[in-house]
């Protein structure tokens, strides 16, 4: 009997949250206060359904306090602030207060006003000010029966845009509402980065750090980010409307489901991001991020800042600059950006260098001069002392003033280019003193190690009879093993526990206890190639779901690369040979979406786009807990993030081929998504696409699948018949329009993998696909079932 898992009820569910919440905090028991009433110390106010809580809070490790708006689970997420720019130091001796002239004002120690509503209000003693469940706190007439308002906090946004909330301005106050992020996680106070209406003719904008368009008031469509590829809307939004009367213009959009909360942020790094909870997460999930890469926001690094998506700590200042505000940059706040240690001296006294960087990818701020050659360039920029800086690419470019949104590019981009950065003659001989410095410890330092050298190699030719598995040592991050280290560690290649076309892997175990997966690769010449990229595949990423690369061995023909051992072997393994285990439903859905995960992070989060190239069954390997791995990167495929698309020979494994691959166009990573969707009907039927059990084509199971989904026909039936129909609906009809999604015909209809993973953990809905036009070919040819073979 299949298991059926029925979502709990919002409102149960927020009782049984807020249960526990409730004695944490000392407060008033309200969400309302009346004139004279006020709110110290620990007191709040909480919204009746108990979702928002209002009251003093301290950001981070800061010393300060604000007035602000939180959710009240599943943390304390703050979504709105008062006295963003001017804080108070002792919350017991301050007071937030309805006065008796209807006025909601903040008093600090001293009782002096720092915030207030600065209403000209002529109802005395009739204004309650209330937080709603919408986490709007309102100000309004208790007396007026139309529940008219006089001040609400939608009016004055921070940087969260909530169901309910508005993006606009007020047209009778002149007043805009925008979102402006956070200085840090420690500072409220508004920085650089905004959200905003932008209004040209009639039509009507929502852009993003005053450039990115997001929505437009007269290109409507319905859609939630039309401009982003997704598979369907927002599941979550719904009603993205823009209004404008004549007291106003906004955008503003509802909650499209009911057991869910959304919230969009603008984050102090400039990223807008979109988070959603529901019943069952713990925690605030990150639906996505834009722009993906941190690099792409505009003037994140601050003035003569420089980014670098390949490093942990992304931004650095150019050479001869220093941070301006050193304690914001320990909280990752660069706006302020940097400025020289010594000025630019331009009466003639001092000449200025130019230091060369490499691999620059050039902000759009520069002034272009009608030179001819490089010099003439460098010369225009010496002559003009506001030139910072200049490049030669077709043309003179030169920077003047400050510098922004300056990014380092890999050593191997196509688009990096030569900057030519102006550096004070003082900060030069520094420079070259510096440098000379370093050369005499460099020097000093190598005469050292050479003696200690000379040592260590008469100790190592004494004791390299005795030289055991440990002898090994570390070639970028990967241990260069010796052939007589494997051969013990395996002894003697006497366990074998796999083959294929590739070699043999064995068993093994190293001195120190650690268990190794060691894999032979036979006829050198044809595996050279592939022994190389998995080297340079695996060997420069780690992730949970792909597996580790310990080392290599390469000595004369001998080939071998030692992995992490993986105790329950192969998906293939477990899915199509006969044996007394048999993965229930909930371990092959945790396989799908770790499978899911591991290649989202080749994708779209190395540093280069990594296309695996062979995603089936026997390259999916199992840890003792059946946590998935994806395994053998010998047939990848690198290419550069300002590549689309990357023209290459066919590979992989008939069977979980995408059909670009077969017409030989250029590939994406979507053929990897193609592979997976085979997979995953693989994974949910545990046999082979390819076996028909009588009944011709019709039994070819994607076309089964792809028919039951479009019909809406019951899914359980697709279900491994081992498995006794034991399995979580939701998920396996989500499983399936996945598999569905992931096999069409044209990339562009198939999601990214990221999106995958979004869907199948149930963050973002999935409509009904449309059956795959090569599988619809099969009603009319049979011949079109591929079947499951290996090619060269």
């Amino acid at each position: 009997m299949v298991t059926l898992i029925k979502k709990t009820w919002f409102s149960v569910c927020l009782m049984l949250l807020l249960f526990p919440f409730s004695k944490f905090h000392s407060s008033q028991g309200s969400d309302t206060i009346s004139p004279g009433q006020s709110l110290s110390g620990n007191q709040t106010l909480i919204s009746a359904g108990g979702i928002f809580e209002l009251g003093f809070f301290t950001p981070g490790n800061s010393h300060n306090y604000y007035i602000g708006i939180w959710y009240k689970f599943p943390d304390k997420t703050v979504v709105w602030v008062a006295n963003r720019k001017t804080p108070v130091s002792d919350p017991s001796s301050s007071v937030f207060k309805l006065l008796e002239d209807g006025n909601l004002v903040l008093l600090n120690q001293s009782g002096a006003t720092i915030w207030s509503t600065n209403l000209t209000s002529n109802s005395v003693n009739s204004s309650i000010a209330q937080l709603l469940d919408n986490a709007n706190f309102v100000l309004k007439n208790a007396l007026d029966s139309s529940g008219g308002v006089l001040w609400q906090s939608f009016d004055h946004p921070t940087d969260h845009w909530i169901p309910g909330s508005k993006v606009g301005y007020n047209k009778l106050t002149k007043e805009k509402q925008i979102l402006v992020s956070w200085r840090n996680r420690e500072n409220p106070e508004p920085s650089l980065f905004s959200l905003h209406i932008d209004q040209r003719g009639n039509t009507h904008s929502l852009l993003w750090n005053k450039s990115k368009q997001y929505w437009t008031s007269g290109e409507w469509t319905g859609k939630i980010f039309t401009q982003v590829p997704e598979i369907q809307t927002d599941p979550y939004v719904k009603n993205v409307t823009f209004v404008s009367n004549e007291n106003e213009s906004y955008f503003t959009y509802e909650s499209a489901i009911p057991n869910a909360l959304t919230r969009f942020v603008l984050n102090a790094s400039g990223q807008y991001n979109q988070f959603v909870w529901r019943s069952n997460f713990d925690g605030w999930k990150l639906l996505w991020a834009r722009p993906t890469q941190q690099c792409e926001v505009y003037a994140f690094c601050g003035p003569n800042g420089i980014c670098n998506q390949q490093k942990d700590y992304l931004c650095d200042c150019l050479e001869g600059f220093e941070p301006k505000i050193p304690k914001d940059w320990a909280l990752g706040d660069h706006t302020d950006g940097c400025g020289r240690r010594v000025p630019l001296q331009c009466d003639g006294g001092e000449k200025n260098e130019f230091l060369v960087i490499p691999n620059i990818r050039f902000p759009g701020s520069s002034k272009s001069l009608g030179v001819d050659t490089l010099a003439e360039c460098e010369l225009a920029c010496l002559s003009n002392c506001s030139c910072n800086a200049f490049a030669y690419d077709n043309g003179c470019l030169i920077w003047e003033a400050d510098i922004y949104n300056l990014e380092q590019l890999a050593s191997n981009s196509k688009i990096g280019r030569d900057l030519y950065l102006r550096i004070a003659a003082s900060d030069w001989i520094g420079r070259r003193g510096k440098a000379k410095r370093n050369t005499t410890l460099v020097v000093c330092t190598t005469i050292a190690a050479c003696i200690t050298l000379f040592g260590l190699v008469l100790v190592i030719l004494w004791k390299r009879s005795s030289a055991s598995a440990d002898s090994f040592k570390m070639v970028d991050s990967l241990v260069l093993f010796k052939y007589r280290d494997l051969r013990s560690a395996t002894k003697n290649f006497a366990a074998k526990i796999g083959e294929g076309g590739f070699g043999y892997v064995f068993r093994g175990t190293l001195s120190n206890s650690i268990a190794i997966a060691v894999k032979e690769l036979k006829c050198l010449n044809q595996s050279e190639k592939q022994f190389h990229t998995e080297v340079k595949t695996i060997g420069m990423i780690q992730h949970k779901n792909l597996v580790r690369l310990y080392g290599f061995c390469a000595e004369a023909s001998k080939r071998f690369l030692v992995y992490e051992y993986m105790p329950n072997g192969s998906l293939e393994t477990l899915l199509f040979l006969k044996g007394p285990k048999i993965l229930n439903w909930q371990s092959r859905f945790r396989i799908a979406i770790g499978t899911a995960k591991g290649l989202a992070y080749l994708h779209e989060e190395c540093r280069d786009c990594i296309i695996h190239c062979d995603i089936k069954p026997d390259n999916i390997l199992l840890d003792a807990e059946y946590n998935p791995k994806v395994a053998d990167f010998g047939l990848s495929k690198f290419f550069g993030r300002e590549f689309s698309r990357v023209l290459t020979t066919m590979r992989g494994t008939i069977g979980y081929l995408a059909p670009e691959w077969i017409s030989g166009e250029a590939i994406t990573p979507k053929v990897d998504v193609f592979s997976y969707g085979m997979l995953l009907l693989e994974i949910i039927s545990g046999r082979r696409n390819n076996e028909l059990s009588g009944g011709g084509f019709e039994n070819y199971f994607p076309l089964r699948v792809a028919n039951a989904v479009n019909k809406g026909e019951n899914v359980v039936m697709l279900l491994d018949h081992r498995l006794e129909g034991n399995a979580i609906l939701e998920e396996l009809l989500r499983a399936c329009k996945v598999a569905c999604w992931c096999i069409q015909n044209d990339e562009k209809d198939r999601p990214n993998m990221a999106q995958v993973v979004q869907i199948l953990e149930d963050l973002s809905e999935v409509g009904i696909p449309p059956i795959p036009r090569f599988l619809r070919q099969l009603q009319d040819d049979v011949s079109e079932v591929v079947v499951h073979q290996e090619t060269s």
